[in-house]
């Protein structure tokens, strides 16, 4: 229950790892936790036999870095999936707390991770975004008017900061550096799309973030 929880806000924003992902993983957590603890009382014997229930506590902990090695993935120069990966990772976690007993501390902790992934984005997105900036490079026509860009930017809540005309590498092209403020990691598939469906814009590259 603890890790749909989780899960269910992954998935609102559509990611790789939602629902099912999330439940499986704190599930499967909580089971090899159970058994760790409790699946060997027959063999154990007072002085004799004696065994670790955080071996393989341990062992989820490296091991599921596994799962989340496969949700990062980098597109043009961003990486994309990170915060999904730590979820998965951190429901984990929950899993191993539940399977241990440890109700309270599982509880406490789905609070914090959906306080962290619900209520910090927005905060994040409108004040954080806001101290970096962004580099878009657009290959263009040489008919196109910068000034056409601008609604474009403005509809999607971005701040044009800066603007560096070049010559292109082929006869009629031009380069375009467009330094944008606000343009959080949400926004920029959107933002992308909407450039390349321009008239006269031939690619668009993203550039690394700046303060």
């Amino acid at each position: 229950m603890l890790g749909s929880l989780i899960g269910l806000e992954r998935q609102r924003l559509d990611k790789a790892a939602g629902l099912r992902t999330h439940m499986l993983v704190s599930v499967g957590s909580a089971l090899v936790m159970i058994v760790s603890a409790y699946g060997f009382q027959e063999v154990l014997q007072p002085g004799r036999v004696v065994l670790d229930p955080s071996r393989i506590a341990a062992q989820v902990v490296s091991g599921i870095g596994f799962l989340g090695a496969g949700l990062i993935l980098r597109r043009n120069q961003t990486v994309h999936g990170l915060t999904t990966a730590a979820s998965v990772w951190a429901v984990a976690a929950v899993g191993l707390a539940a399977g241990g007993g440890l109700y309270l501390a599982a509880t406490a902790g789905t609070v914090l991770m959906l306080t962290i992934l619900a209520a910090i984005k927005p905060l994040e997105d409108r004040f954080l975004s806001r101290a970096r900036h962004r580099t878009l490079r657009l290959i263009t026509s040489e008919t196109l008017a910068v000034a056409d860009l601008d609604p474009l930017l403005r509809r999607h809540g971005l701040d044009l900061v800066g603007l560096r005309v070049g010559s292109g590498e082929r006869p009629g092209e031009r380069q375009l550096d467009i330094t944008c403020g606000g343009l959080a990691e949400a926004k920029l598939p959107a933002v992308l799309d909407a450039l390349k469906g321009v008239e006269g814009v031939r690619t668009v590259a993203v550039g690394q973030s700046v303060d």
